[in-house]
């Protein structure tokens, strides 16, 4: 066994977040009169994929970004809704929404079967995380989920992954490897920690060269003959 600990992103690495998002939005529009269409689904994505990254490059607050999105959204749309609301009942409809991805159950279930011991490691809201990996199916095989604002600290910092290993004090770069799909968060987070990666890349993008790929699959199959 190549590397025993294994730490997995959740959304679009082990879950199909779009889908689930897709769905928890328009939960959130039926609850409070909004309109469920495409364009308008699309707006909330630009919307909410600018506020991401900026929380991903340090400059906002995952609190900021939850409820900003929805006020920018409605703004948007020139509709008089709660901004708080909205949010609370997308959150709720996504914590209920657990879609895996193509062979996710079977590999993890595999890895667990060999030995691996497998975590969870995410920057997704904690009430959300928690309620979906108590929903999902395969959800047993996994000895602990870190939560960024659990933590302290969100991927891709050093100091999110000091926090892992302080719960998990047998992790080392000898041992341990990091599987997700975000090139910003995961990939980077784990060159930052100084700990093996490896890429799970379905669409086939390019990486920018300043960051270092241990491993790269297309497939979560393809994880089972690198560990």
């Amino acid at each position: 066994m190549k590397y025993p600990y294994l730490l997995f992103d959740a959304d679009d690495t082990l879950f199909d977040f779009p889908k689930a998002s897709s769905r928890a939005f328009s939960a959130m529009c039926t609850a409070n009169h909004i309109p469920d269409t495409p364009e308008v689904y699309q707006l909330y994505h630009e919307i909410n994929e600018v506020l991401w990254q900026a929380f991903d490059r340090g400059e906002v607050t995952k609190d900021f970004v939850t409820h900003e999105r929805y006020v920018r959204f409605l703004k948007a749309l020139e509709l008089d809704r709660d901004p708080g609301k909205c949010n609370r009942d997308y959150l709720a409809a996504l914590g209920q929404s657990v879609f895996p991805l193509p062979h996710a159950e079977e590999v993890c279930r595999t890895l667990a079967s060999r030995g691996h011991h497998l975590y969870m490691v995410t920057n997704a809201v904690a009430s959300v995380q928690r309620s979906r990996l108590t929903l999902c199916t395969f959800g047993e095989v996994f000895e602990g989920a870190f939560i960024s604002e659990e933590a302290g600290a969100s991927k891709p910092d050093k100091a999110y992954y000091d926090y892992v290993r302080t719960c998990v004090p047998a992790l080392s770069p000898d041992n341990t490897l990091i599987i997700g799909d975000s090139l910003s968060t995961d990939i980077r987070g784990a060159n930052n920690a100084c700990l093996p990666c490896c890429w799970f890349n379905p669409k086939g993008t390019s990486a920018p060269p300043d960051l270092t790929i241990d491993y790269e699959i297309h497939d979560l199959r393809e994880l089972l003959d690198i560990v």
